[in-house]
């Protein structure tokens, strides 16, 4: 059982972390971008070396959860894995659409969509999970800034 369990945390580390990669690449540099520099951006927004940290901790942490909300379910729960894979595609899009595309708008639907998915991910397991929860309340408070930071620039410029 240890094993599965570790395995399956591994499985949860490298998919998540193969979103942040992939997410990066589809950015194709905009955060250094003439287009996003110029931007009205809100006085909170943090330093950039912030989000690779910030994302970093966030995955790891969130494969642990993710880990122990899987062996609640029988294995490879349909409705857990659609709601998984559409947290991962929203994710991954959200920087093609908004540094790669200029959507700011589109954007900021997509980060409020993938906001709700992590808040109904966080609230739904809550019961069964308990302490657990812990480990994904770094993604939800990151989303809260994310879809406010996205939320300045589409109202600011």
């Amino acid at each position: 059982m240890k094993e599965n369990k570790y395995i399956r945390f591994l499985v949860f580390l490298i998919v998540n972390f193969s979103a942040l990669a992939i997410g990066v690449w589809l950015m194709d540099d905009g955060p250094r971008t003439d287009w996003y520099l110029s931007l009205n951006k809100a006085p909170w927004t943090p330093a950039g070396w912030v989000f690779g940290v910030a994302w970093t901790t966030i995955m790891v942490l969130f494969s642990v959860y993710m880990t122990k909300v899987s062996f609640q379910y029988e294995f490879l729960n349909k409705k857990l894995l659609i709601l998984y894979i559409d947290q991962w595609i929203l994710n991954v899009s959200w920087n093609y659409i908004f540094f790669n595309q200029h959507l700011t708008k589109l954007g900021l639907v997509v980060i409020t969509l993938l906001w709700l998915l992590i808040g109904y991910f966080t609230f739904e397991h809550i019961r069964k999970i308990k302490g657990y929860t812990l480990f994904i309340l770094p993604y939800l408070i990151w989303m809260t800034i994310a879809v406010s930071l996205n939320a300045y620039i589409v109202f600011s410029n």
